[in-house]
């Protein structure tokens, strides 16, 4: 593709060659001639001399400097380079398509219903009373339980599973291996020291353009319901508890479980391993750094860190005095040597 066209297409404003042929897109490190590369992140800068691509996506304002040994490199200018970026990788890539059919060893239920242009693959199994919405992609290995309703655009990796009275909205992924609607952490203690089961009656609601990545869970509600906002993103092997509500266009990293009754609010980010605890809330515009624990109520547009999880800042003061503990301690023991040595006296 010419660089002119990929700028046309991209809304950048082109510094460069408009001839210049672009075939592909790598990052600044493996980039080679004829590719397309970017800049998002100021920290790697330096990378600036030495990528060999021949095109890169990056700010107005910022000043490109090459080392002399290798060619000029154009500037395709955007206000969000990893957006553009992230629209380049799709003119290059080529998907895998689906064509519409159901694979002979698939079992489908007399009484579900599937929309038009779906692909149905190997050893998947679709319910009773099902209801699945146009250009569905079930890859293979999918299992749709009872009652399930799922819109439009569906796509569901291998091993991927939608238990009973689930509902799926719009253009929703499932990645390989995640449950939605498995049974919640709902148990009653009995007299005898033993563990009664209560029934999970509440569905799993995913809404519009919900993806969940690859061995994640989002359990089904003992009673009410555990909902997923539009928008929203789920990462590899992340737990969403029963009844727990996570808002709209909010990221929720690796590993981060939400304990049951847990409200998530708008546009929040969660990083990595971020564990909460029940029955508490999270305000929009909040986020939570990696590896924190929440015990508490966190209010909106707040920035949280560490355990128990408290605003940054503070956090950043404790462990710089954290640090200071060794040597602390040993002026302590000093002390209390003069203040031992005086009172000999």
């Amino acid at each position: 593709m010419k660089l002119a066209e990929l700028a046309q297409k991209l809304n950048c404003r082109l510094e460069g060659p408009a001839e210049l042929e672009i075939s592909g897109v790598a990052g600044m490190e493996h980039a080679e001639p004829g590719q397309l590369t970017f800049l998002a992140n100021r920290k790697y800068f330096a990378l600036l001399k030495t990528t060999r691509a021949s095109a890169i996506l990056v700010e107005e304002g910022v000043s490109i400097e090459r080392d002399k040994s290798l060619p000029p490199i154009a500037a395709l200018r955007s206000a969000n380079p990893y957006l553009a970026f992230a629209r380049a990788l799709e003119l290059f890539y080529d998907a895998p398509t689906y064509a519409p059919g159901v694979h002979p060893t698939a079992i489908i239920a007399k009484s579900a219903k599937i929309g038009e242009r779906a692909h149905v693959g190997p050893y998947c199994y679709v319910d009773e009373d099902t209801l699945i919405g146009r250009n569905a992609v079930l890859h293979s290995f999918v299992a749709i339980y009872r009652g399930a309703r799922i819109g439009d655009d569906f796509f569901a990796h291998a091993h991927s599973v939608v238990r009973e009275h689930s509902r799926i909205g719009n253009r929703v992924i499932l990645q390989n291996g995640v449950i939605i609607g498995g049974d919640g952490l709902g148990f009653a203690k009995q007299n005898n020291g033993s563990w009664y089961k209560m029934v999970q009656s509440g569905p799993a609601v995913l809404e519009d353009d919900v993806e969940v990545q690859a061995n994640a869970c989002v359990d089904r509600a003992t009673v009410g319901e555990t909902r997923i906002g539009r928008g929203t993103k789920l990462d590899d092997l992340v737990l969403v508890g029963h009844a727990s509500q996570v808002g709209s266009n909010t990221m929720l990293c690796g590993q981060v479980g939400l304990a049951g009754s847990t409200k998530i609010g708008n546009n929040c980010i969660l990083a990595g391993q971020v564990g909460t605890a029940g029955h508490l809330t999270v305000g929009d515009g909040t986020v939570i750094t990696a590896q924190s624990g929440v015990p508490n109520d966190v209010p909106a547009n707040a920035f949280y860190s560490g355990y128990p999880a408290v605003e940054n800042r503070q956090w950043l003061k404790m462990m710089a005095a954290l640090n200071q503990l060794p040597e602390l301690q040993k002026r302590v023991r000093e002390l209390e040597s003069q203040l031992g040595r005086l009172r000999a006296r």
